[in-house]
């Protein structure tokens, strides 16, 4: 009787641990995203910014501070070309990061973006950014990976520093992955 009581205990636990899992994997982060583009809080920058002619404000400086960093299962090197830059708002600027693969594997990286302070995320414009698409490199390859960038003239007056930090993560798997869905899918209509 008892061994019976500790395994309907066990499998509970087991079931609610698992309940956990699927939650923090599948379910938490298209909430979470949802939550910061109703909210604007994290600092999320949107996606890539049709340029529209604006006067740049030439009497106007803003410290723009970039930050690169890595999860722990991507072994990429990966930093900023400049650590920081002044711009004027307005003003279209082209920088680069810089990428390299040290393993012996070919590997496929997406650099997720962050921006601080939170309330200037909707006045920071990405026109061109690295982080719009999957990059892969070859073992042993390195690239410049380009970000062209508008601080919008309506930046509140109070921020005169922006920093902007990438997460780089190994979506190696997951692309490989659906590639080959991909490749089946082809082959079963072909």
């Amino acid at each position: 009787m008892q061994l019976s009581e500790n395994a309907k205990l066990t499998a509970k636990l087991l079931a609610l641990a698992g309940s956990m899992l699927v939650f923090a994997i599948f379910i938490m982060p298209p909430l979470y995203d949802a939550f910061c583009e109703i909210t604007g809080l994290n600092g999320k920058t949107g996606s890539r910014y049709e340029a529209v002619p604006a006067a740049v404000q030439t009497d106007r400086k803003v410290k723009v501070q970039f930050v690169a960093s890595h999860n722990e299962s991507m072994p990429w090197d990966f930093r900023p070309s400049v650590v920081s830059m002044t711009v004027h708002p307005g003003e279209a600027v082209d920088t680069v990061f810089l990428a390299r693969n040290p393993t012996g594997r070919d590997m496929v990286g997406q650099a997720i973006p962050s921006l601080v302070p939170f309330k200037a995320a909707e006045y920071f414009h990405k026109t061109e950014c690295f982080c719009f698409n999957q990059q892969t490199l070859k073992a042993g390859e390195s690239a410049e990976l380009p970000l062209r960038f508008i601080v919008d003239p309506d930046l509140p007056a109070g921020v005169n520093t922006i920093t902007l930090s990438y997460t780089l993560f190994d979506v190696t798997e997951k692309f490989t992955r659906n590639l080959d869905n991909k490749n089946a899918d082809s082959e079963r209509e072909g």
